[in-house]
């Protein structure tokens, strides 16, 4: 009988929308993290994004598109 892992829930700051794999936020240096998010966006150029420049992201990374 296989024995599952627990997948690890990921974090959101909900002030940049970076998706977090400690207790705080290295961009902006917050704790104010949520597990409640949609959307997964990954911005790999931000000077060229669209989406990145809508979104006033300025470093490449893992983003959430809506943080609750």
């Amino acid at each position: 009988m296989a024995v599952r892992k627990a997948k690890k829930q990921l974090r959101v700051c909900r002030e940049c929308h970076r998706v977090v794999d400690g207790e705080a936020c290295v961009i902006c240096g917050t704790s104010n993290l949520s597990e409640d998010w949609a959307g997964y966006l990954v911005i790999i150029d931000p000077e060229h994004s669209e989406i990145a420049k809508k979104m006033k992201i300025t470093m490449a990374g893992r983003y959430a598109l809506k943080v609750r």
